[in-house]
């Protein structure tokens, strides 16, 4: 989901990191991009890339369908047996040299590699706070984006949840049917309801994930490490994901185009969802990202819910504001452009701000390299002392 503003082309001086990098991990030219390949090859091998492609694409739309269903189980509610990851094998990684800055990448991200290559050895999980990640997708989107995520944290060692909202991904609840941001948010309320005493996890919310992390911020402090917002609405008390996303209303040309509002209660009623034109979504939302993704995307997308998007929500000092916040920049994003991004960090400060060069408005497909080191950056860092 985005709003109605302009794409902007931001200045790399603008902002930089405002600690160092981990040193835990090496930095990589080249991203993330499963069950493809290059497709540098010599001539004489082009002649098994197509029927070698079509058999990358049952098996990427088999692994994002295998992932629709990770949250399902967490409530028993499908009997699978969930596996720890899925990977395939791979030539042995190359080792590059690290560059200045973890969130500093070349546009080389798109080149394509398998899980293996990335190397996680030195990734220390004994000792964090917590190593359990629950991911929770933007709107139009489900736990489906969040597969090249889900598969580099397990391989290092980490715990991951990506769950779908109420009438999202494969949940089947009518999305023009609901009507408050608590019933559009309890599939995460779920889980953090079932963590046991003194269990914590790390939230990270996409676009107007950034909302549902925010309510959930605010219910349940105390089992939450620290909240990660990647290009996500993270609100001031008192303000919906409508009143932030509409500030530069009217300048983004390509966002009115796309939006659809979809009435179910009739014309004379309110509007109950938002759809995008999926002819234009790719140039909106990834205009970065591989095309086998986008393609997954446009025939996994469903419908907003437009209540609560319309929804303020109540924020208190005591309990959201005790949650350690940290803010995830895309500076390529059409969506929600740069602008908007920095205006709500600057309203509303974060503990720290790491920027994804390169990254369009889905940075687990144009950037998972980049968006992987920085969720394992900020899980590091310890807790605070009091």
């Amino acid at each position: 989901m985005g709003n109605s503003w302009a794409c902007f082309s931001p200045k790399e001086k603008e902002v930089s990191f405002v600690r160092e990098p981990s040193k835990r991990l090496p930095n990589y030219s080249s991203p993330f991009s499963p069950f493809s390949f290059s497709t540098k090859s010599k001539s004489k091998k082009r002649e098994n890339l197509d029927e070698y492609d079509d058999a990358l694409i049952q098996q990427q739309a088999q692994l994002a369908a295998a992932l629709l269903f990770q949250h399902h189980q967490q409530t028993g509610s499908l009997p699978l047996n969930r596996s720890t990851s899925v990977v395939y094998p791979s030539p042995a990684p190359k080792k590059i040299p690290r560059s200045s800055s973890s969130g500093q990448h070349s546009r080389a991200d798109h080149s394509l590699i398998h899980p293996h290559q990335l190397l996680n050895q030195d990734v220390k999980i004994e000792g964090l706070e917590t190593n359990r990640l629950v991911l929770v997708h933007g709107g139009g989107f489900g736990a489906w984006c969040w597969y090249k995520t889900i598969t580099l944290l397990e391989e290092s060692g980490y715990r991951v949840d990506a769950v779908d909202l109420t009438g999202s991904g494969v949940h089947s609840f009518d999305t023009n049917s609901i009507t408050t941001l608590a019933q559009y948010v309890k599939p995460l309320t779920d889980i953090l309801e079932k963590l046991g005493d003194g269990e914590k996890v790390i939230l990270v919310g996409h676009d107007f994930g950034g909302a549902c992390i925010s309510y959930v911020m605010e219910l349940f402090p105390s089992k939450i490490s620290k909240a990660i917002f990647v290009a996500a609405a993270m609100l001031s008390s008192g303000q919906s994901t409508l009143d932030v996303f509409s500030q530069q209303m009217g300048s983004n040309d390509l966002m009115q185009q796309a939006q659809a509002f979809l009435y179910a209660n009739g014309k004379d009623q309110p509007p109950t969802a938002i759809d995008l034109d999926k002819a234009l979504v790719k140039d909106l939302l990834f205009n970065q990202s591989p095309a086998k993704d986008v393609s997954l995307a446009l025939v996994s997308m469903r419908p907003i819910p437009f209540a609560p998007v319309m929804e303020k929500l109540s924020l208190s000092e005591a309990n959201y504001g005790s949650v350690r916040r940290f803010y995830v920049v895309t500076q390529e994003d059409c969506a929600v452009p740069v602008p908007l991004q920095e205006n709500m960090v600057q309203t509303n400060p974060p503990e720290e701000v790491f920027w994804l060069k390169g990254s369009d408005h889905a940075p687990f497909f144009s950037r998972p390299q980049s968006l992987h080191k920085i969720l394992v950056e900020i899980s590091q860092i310890p807790p605070k002392h009091v």
